[in-house]
């Protein structure tokens, strides 16, 4: 049986072990702060957040689905599509608003970019690869800002170490565990490096199949992806931090350690909302030394600013594209119908000539 069935169920399990464990250390323990949390007091704590917070948040928020739009218009240039750019943005702005919150992103968002693109021409296969792409996108985002994390700052990984238990405290020091962390850092970007390599050397398309083939995509493109898929994670993270009271004594790069954490293990849950809970207790649990009512209320405008509004827009959108293809079949099908009633009540050219011919002979 092959090792590749077992690691993602596994991953799976290690993640949901550890959620729990934050979970009950966070918000179902009766000495944690969380638990002590009124809705009263959680809404005056949202209200006491100043102008320049919100300004900076919603201008991450902005960044973040930028980027996305970006996702998308590399996959495109990839594929050598030209789109306008409006359209580009309106359909990534609603395939992630609706897939973020949805759930099963891979899915939602294939169907919602399969409706608009095919209307552009473009045929199955072509958006399967767009979706992939755009996915193969954000995970070079992940690898890359992981890595740079980890070995910039690998202490950072002590903050899971009183959740693994302690079995793993005694075969792990601290200063194992921060060399482990180095090293998986290292590795992570080693793996950029080499599909860097792969485009350079631009090796031989991958073939599934007969009429399906992988290859490495130019240079160009490849410099785009690692520009655009750490940026839309440094402006999601950038709400966060944005929303953070200024008393928080706490680094970027710590809330987004913790939310490279947290997003990517939200999103393997396909819990629906972006990993409604999931991502909550995790990043309450790797941010430490940080009142976990104000990093409650951060995550809230998160929700609020890169899920919840977006997805209303988002329905406006959706709203006004199913308008305007119905007008237009409507109006396709009056076109073809005029058609061919004129074409039924019009008489063969020719008719009028054979006739007038006849007339003209003399008797």
């Amino acid at each position: 049986m092959s090792l590749k069935k077992y690691i993602w169920p596994l991953i799976g399990i290690a993640a949901m072990v550890l959620s729990i464990r934050i979970l009950y250390n966070e918000f179902l323990n009766p000495k944690s702060e969380l638990s002590k949390l009124s809705l009263n007091e959680l809404f005056e704590r949202i209200g006491n957040l100043s102008l320049h917070h919100w300004i900076l948040a919603c201008l991450f928020s902005i960044v973040a689905y930028c980027a996305l739009a970006g996702y998308d218009r590399i996959a495109l240039e990839h594929l050598g599509r030209k789109i306008s750019w409006l359209f580009i943005a309106a359909c990534s702005f609603t395939t992630y608003a609706l897939s973020h919150n949805i759930g099963a992103s891979v899915f939602s968002g294939a169907a919602v970019r399969y409706r608009a693109y095919s209307l552009k021409g473009l045929s199955g296969s072509e958006i399967a690869l767009l979706v992939g792409f755009c996915s193969f996108t954000f995970a070079l985002g992940t690898i890359l800002l992981a890595g740079c994390v980890l070995t910039l700052r690998p202490e950072l990984i002590l903050v899971v170490k009183p959740y693994l238990g302690d079995a793993f405290e005694t075969d792990f020091s601290s200063d194992n565990l921060i060399l482990l962390a180095s090293i998986i850092g290292l590795v992570l970007l080693g793996i950029i490096s080499l599909y860097i390599f792969g485009s350079w050397l631009q090796f031989k398309p991958f073939k599934i199949g007969k009429k399906f083939q992988i290859a490495y995509p130019r240079l160009t493109i490849v410099a785009q992806q690692l520009i655009i898929g750490p940026l839309e994670l440094l402006g999601a993270a950038g709400i966060i931090y944005s929303a953070l009271p200024d008393t928080a004594n706490v680094e970027f790069i710590v809330v987004l350690g913790a939310f490279l954490a947290s997003f990517t293990v939200g999103l393997l849950s396909n819990a629906p909302g972006g990993g409604l809970g999931v991502l909550e207790v995790i990043f309450i649990g790797l941010i430490p030394g940080i009142d976990a009512r104000d990093l409650l209320v951060a995550l809230i405008v998160f929700r609020l600013l890169y899920l919840i509004i977006p997805l209303i827009i988002s329905l406006f959108f959706v709203a006004i594209f199913e308008v305007q293809q119905y007008h237009s079949r409507s109006s396709a099908k009056t076109t073809h119908a005029r058609a061919a009633d004129n074409t039924a009540f019009s008489a063969p050219s020719d008719c009028p000539a054979k006739v007038s011919q006849g007339k003209s002979e003399p008797q």
